[in-house]
């Protein structure tokens, strides 16, 4: 972890930061370094901060005025911290009857908060749950005394976590994880506090700062996609080629119990819908054996999308594995016991997060959960299907070898394809593609769900998702496409595609959707943007490809001259 000093001098040192935001910081505490911690960190991870810093104490009314400083400065996201020391000052200026209701109290006054956040700031809430510390007034008879004051702080807490879960735009800052694995007395420096009413302890700052960045980043489609498994000494002990299948250490006995809970915390990342690889010196025949037979393995074959066994070296294979994944390096983790392998793909893989684990199997999982390695943007249901189709993936790359022709294969992979509006079933989905999209996006825009349903409530906005189906499978919802009626004109306002599907006709199909949308509303003209970013180059010239001629820095399809393509995708 960075010092603090470090992500101070940062703020002095030039950064190739493509990504720009406005935060706003809000605190009832002194908040002057955290401020500095927040852009220090920041730009490490390549993303410069404008930042305001809300004058001391002035939370409600920075949000209540309208022509206070947070509303002028028009924030992409507001960033509210509240000590559990202020927090016990207004618990105990409750007056004693009502204090049964003060979580509730506090709650509406969060809720308040984030109604103008997303109302009138159109901006994101970044709020952190309170730090809990028992003020000893009931001993531990306040656990369960709802008059109490830890009673209500971690009833705040719950139900704080119950409104992020039952709204968009807001984002718990999860101080609380945090207490539990450093302790309260390192987070808060209490000399500090009495002297400048300064909360957080400089050591504990850059891990707050992280905290933040991370949420911000999966907010921006920054996020990891695919864990890669090495397996002797990472998922089980011992080597399977020497020691054989029922003697390796796995299981509730000893330090097999260590790999077990590997293997079951793999498992959850699966099933929420994070790419499980395995990348390893092995016979494949001897590395699959204990994913088929062995009793007291958790993982099996079916949870791995691509099973990479042999004896090429590491880096070859995680090439391999994103080949067929067809997601960028960044979006991957390596986990490897082995010093060597691991710096092997530091070098020559940059890019891939590579954590350095410790000696001792026994720290493996604490040490790679400290790091934060899977901070997500939301969920859904499709999450779950997300290594069936990964597995189907593997066997069209297998398959397209067979063939010479690439129309040929196209046509065997008996493609059709659905067009629909946006509904209640396919909502979900369209935000998630639209928050983890970042190479075949071409104006880099984002909709959360409520975001989705204003912009698709606008009668001249339309919103199209196109699904794919074929032989090996169904590839789920991999495209949407949002447009904008302006007279004759129908404008791209985002063009957002899976990278899964590329080369297969489906930026071909879609435009003829578009194109079916656009003349059936008396449109005549298509007009499309592409805005570059750090990742979206391979997109750079799709306007182009499809047929759309350049006007200073839009690209027009002039639909009397349009003939429609041929694609292999029959239309359900």
């Amino acid at each position: 972890m960075y010092e603090f000093n470090h992500l101070k001098k940062n703020l002095k040192r030039e950064f190739n930061s493509k990504t720009k935001l406005k935060v706003a910081l809000l605190g009832d505490t002194a908040t002057q370094f955290l401020a500095i911690a927040i852009k220090g960190y920041a730009l490490e991870e390549h993303i410069k901060i404008e930042l305001y810093e809300a004058s001391y104490n002035q939370i409600d009314l920075q949000f209540k005025n309208p022509n206070s400083e947070l509303h002028t400065f028009n924030p992409d996201f507001v960033i509210v911290f509240e000590a559990e020391t202020k927090l016990r000052d207004d618990f105990y200026k409750t007056p004693l009857d009502q204090r049964d209701q003060f979580a509730h109290y506090k709650i509406g006054q969060i809720e308040d908060y984030l109604n103008i956040a997303k109302t009138t700031l159109n901006a994101k809430l970044l709020y952190f749950n309170y730090a809990e510390a028992n003020d000893q007034v009931f001993g531990n008879f306040g656990s369960q005394y709802e008059k109490s004051y830890i009673y209500q702080c971690r009833k705040l807490n719950f139900c704080l976590a119950e409104l992020a879960n039952a709204s968009t735009g807001l984002y718990i800052v999860d101080l609380l994880s945090l207490q539990a694995h450093f302790g309260i007395d390192f987070i808060k420096d209490q000399k500090m506090l009495i002297q400048a009413d300064m909360y957080f302890s400089i050591d504990f700052l850059p891990y707050v700062a992280r905290a933040i960045s991370d949420i911000i980043k999966a907010q921006l489609g920054i996020f990891k996609k695919c864990l890669i498994l090495d397996l002797d000494n990472t998922l089980w002990g011992g080597v399977i080629g020497d020691d054989g299948m029922n003697n390796i250490q796995i299981g509730g006995l000893g330090i097999g119990k260590v790999f077990t809970k590997i293997q079951k915390w793999a498992k959850e990342l699966k099933n929420r819908g994070i790419i499980l690889c395995v990348a390893s010196k092995n016979t494949e025949s001897i590395a699959l054996e204990p994913f088929k037979k062995h009793q007291e393995m958790v993982l099996r074959e079916e949870d791995i999308s691509v099973f990479m066994a042999n004896w090429d070296n590491k880096v070859s294979n995680i090439q391999k594995i994103q080949e067929i994944l067809n997601i960028g390096f960044d979006s991957m983790v390596f986990i490897d016991d082995n010093p060597f392998e691991r710096e092997m793909v530091k070098q020559n893989l940059p890019q891939v997060t590579v954590p350095d684990l410790p000696q001792d199997p026994a720290g493996y999982l604490e040490y790679i959960n400290s790091l934060n390695l899977f901070e997500t943007a939301g969920v859904s249901d499709n999450d779950a299907k997300r290594t069936a189709q990964y597995k189907e993936e593997a066997k069209r790359v297998k398959a397209k070898a067979y063939f010479n022709n690439e129309e040929e294969f196209l046509a065997s992979l008996e493609m059709k394809g659905l067009v629909e509006p946006l509904n209640d079933f396919n909502l979900p989905r369209i935000s998630q593609l639209s928050l983890r999209s970042n190479q075949f996006n071409l104006r880099t825009i984002r909709f959360n769900e409520e975001e989705l349903k204003r912009f698709n409530a606008d009668p001249d906005h339309q919103v199209l998702a196109i699904s794919l189906t074929d032989k090996y499978g169904d590839n789920g919802l991999i495209a949407a496409v949002f447009l904008s009626r302006q007279k004759n004109e129908l404008f791209i306002h985002n063009w957002i595609m899976s990278c899964r599907v590329l080369k297969r006709n489906v930026e071909q199909f879609t435009l003829n959707s578009i194109s079916n949308y656009a003349k059936a509303n008396n449109c005549t003209t298509i007009i499309g943007e592409y805005i570059a970013n750090s990742k979206n180059g391979i997109v750079e010239n799709h306007y182009k490809d499809l047929g759309f001629k350049r006007h200073n820095n839009y690209w027009h399809l002039n639909l009397c001259d349009y003939k429609p393509f041929e694609t292999q995708i029959t239309t359900i």
